[in-house]
């Protein structure tokens, strides 16, 4: 399989995984045909990337970080929880429910239990097959980016839960902005922005009480927004006084929003929202926290189409762990873009002459893809 943006996908072509609805439900299977009403209703979904079938890539196969089934209660736990909030904003203010954070932290403990099975995964795009509320997708994958990020620095299972627990629910200040400011197609206004800032204090002040919500899981909601320099807000804190976590989630906060598509701009892809980090390291963001995530993150992930700085065209199959920005491709063209009778594979860290020279999404080759 590989991925496509779905502006380039084509009617014929043929899905190679799952697309699912906000509460699980398997929307579009495996060997559905895509067609012209289908591409573009799953492009107002806020689909930006799909898996479709190609039999030079077949055996190619992208792991899920999570199985389906945990993505599903997951995800149901963090709508459930976001939408009590959203639900009831003014019982909110003088009563806690402990059943919020009991369903929160469950879902939590089943993430943690399968991460910790694979300590050495990668960060892989997460937000290309699931329709569904951006607010929770992006919780979603916060937590599990940042739960990784969290693994690879050496943090022990309870540091990792409230680790994790803060970064699923960074953004849940955002259940008591208004809908018109929160989904705004343009630019916000200068009200509208200062009033989308304080989804940082209100997201403190919904969940410090909260029974069952570590109370520094309180402060990564508070602090996400915060930055080295001084910058950030709502409070302009510097350097240490941001604690580790909430620059953790900063981080992964930033990366995810940048790489997923939203209504007033198109997704970036990894490597470009990874440059776009690189930019604030040492003011915006921690320089050695930066530097873990660059080691950690697949900035070509598999499956997407690249072009060499030799004229081909190639296909990710595999990380190289070590060297990242160096993976194993299959390159499908020669030098002239004439398709191979016989791809191959090349190991691009041994193979130090040849360079990815960028992400090769193009009208011709989409077209190109057998059906």
């Amino acid at each position: 399989m590989r991925m496509m943006p779905i502006s380039l996908c084509r009617p014929g072509m043929k899905l190679a995984k799952k697309i699912f609805s906000d509460n699980g439900i398997v929307l579009l299977a495996e060997e559905v045909e895509l067609t012209t009403t289908l591409i573009r209703k799953l492009n107002a979904c806020g689909i930006n990337f799909i898996y479709i079938q190609d039999n030079r890539t077949d055996d190619i196969l992208i792991p899920d970080i999570l199985q389906e089934e945990t993505q599903r209660r997951s995800l149901q736990a963090i709508r459930s929880a976001f939408r009590e909030y959203v639900d009831q904003p003014s019982k909110r203010k003088t009563a806690t429910y402990p059943y919020i954070g009991q369903s929160v932290r469950q879902a939590m403990t089943e993430i943690l239990q399968e991460l910790e099975s694979q300590r050495d995964a990668v960060i892989m795009l997460m937000n290309m097959h699931t329709v569904d509320h951006y607010l929770f997708t992006h919780s979603l994958n916060v937590c599990i980016y940042s739960t990784l990020l969290g693994m690879a620095y050496g943090y022990n299972h309870d540091q990792l839960n409230t680790l994790g627990l803060g970064a699923m629910l960074h953004d849940i200040g955002k259940t008591q902005i208004s809908m018109q400011v929160l989904l705004k197609p343009d630019q916000l206004s200068e009200y509208e922005f200062e009033e989308m800032k304080r989804h940082t204090e209100r997201g403190y002040y919904l969940l410090k009480d909260e029974p069952n919500i570590p109370l520094l899981a309180a402060h990564c909601a508070y602090q996400h927004h915060e930055r080295l320099d001084g910058s950030g807000y709502p409070r302009g804190l510097k350097g240490d006084e941001i604690h580790e976590y909430a620059k953790w989630i900063g981080i992964i906060d930033s990366y995810d929003a940048m790489t997923s598509q939203r209504i007033y701009r198109r997704a970036m892809l990894p490597h470009e929202a990874a440059e776009v980090l690189y930019t604030g390291s040492g003011t915006l963001y921690d320089t050695s926290m930066l530097q873990l995530f660059r080691d950690r993150i697949a900035i070509y992930p598999i499956g997407i189409t690249v072009q060499l700085n030799t004229g081909q065209s190639a296909v990710v199959v595999d990380i190289n762990s070590s060297v990242m920005h160096r993976p194993i491709v299959r390159v499908l063209t020669d030098e002239e873009g004439n398709e191979l009778s016989a791809p191959y594979d090349m190991d691009l860290s041994k193979q130090l002459n040849v360079l990815i020279d960028k992400i090769n999404f193009d009208d011709q080759e989409s077209n190109s893809l057998p059906a």
